[in-house]
């Protein structure tokens, strides 16, 4: 299965470290945020990588043409035109970029303890998508219903809610698995789009499900604070 690795952000959140580098290349402990992830999935099983790019994306390409295995990289580029999440991953597919039947999408910002290798073999191929999720503290939610389908999503904030509440409100990681029919189902979309919008306009007749990992830790560090 491949790993699609979302590293095209802007960083905001992580400025001023991000006016002269992209967010994948600013380091956490010593080391840059692309390369965890990148060891971490190579650790899980993984070995094939889609790395998407726009802000200071050459920056991205040079690193990842210094790795060892820098042949087992596929750079999606978005450079003169960031997508968003869902935008994407129709942009990769329109770009030709091969994923199998399914595959990983991974916030090159989040850092997690979880075994993907688990969830890698909870998804099956009548899903269309498999959701890292946790139940901790945040703004915005997904709704599940008790089978742990999806049904909906909330901002606890503004009380804006999409689709429809249900029985258990969990927080998503950034990490999922996809089943490759989404490139399909993703044609009409215009360019860029959310992923979650993308999910909560087919969760009535897709099956999305959530995942849950006991004594799962999830640490987003595309903020200031948390390279502290």
């Amino acid at each position: 299965m491949k790993a699609f690795i979302f590293a095209a952000g802007l960083g905001t959140r992580l400025k001023p470290l991000t006016d002269t580098r992209p967010k994948a290349l600013v380091e956490y402990r010593g080391k840059a945020m692309i390369d965890i992830v990148t060891e971490r999935l190579k650790s899980q099983g993984f070995s094939e990588f889609v790395v998407n790019i726009h802000h200071f994306g050459e920056q991205i390409i040079s690193h990842i043409n210094e790795l060892p295995d820098h042949d087992k990289f596929e750079i999606s580029d978005e450079r003169e035109l960031l997508r968003d999440t869902g935008g994407a991953i129709r942009h990769a597919f329109k770009s030709g970029i091969s994923f199998g039947e399914s595959f990983m999408v991974h916030n090159v910002d989040i850092m997690t303890n979880v075994d993907l290798r688990k969830m890698v073999n909870a998804f099956n191929q009548d899903m269309l998508a498999l959701l890292l999720v946790s139940d901790r503290e945040t703004s915005r939610y997904l709704w599940f219903d008790d089978s742990m389908r999806l049904t909906g999503w909330e901002n606890i904030k503004t009380g804006d809610v999409k689709g429809k509440r249900s029985v258990r409100k969990m927080a998503f990681s950034g990490i999922h698995i996809l089943n490759s029919r989404v490139g399909e189902l993703m044609e009409p979309w215009d360019e860029k789009f959310s992923i979650i919008d993308f999910y909560l306009s087919v969760c009535d007749v897709e099956k999305i499900y959530g995942y849950v990992s006991e004594g799962a830790e999830i640490l987003d560090i595309g903020k200031l604070e948390q390279l502290k």
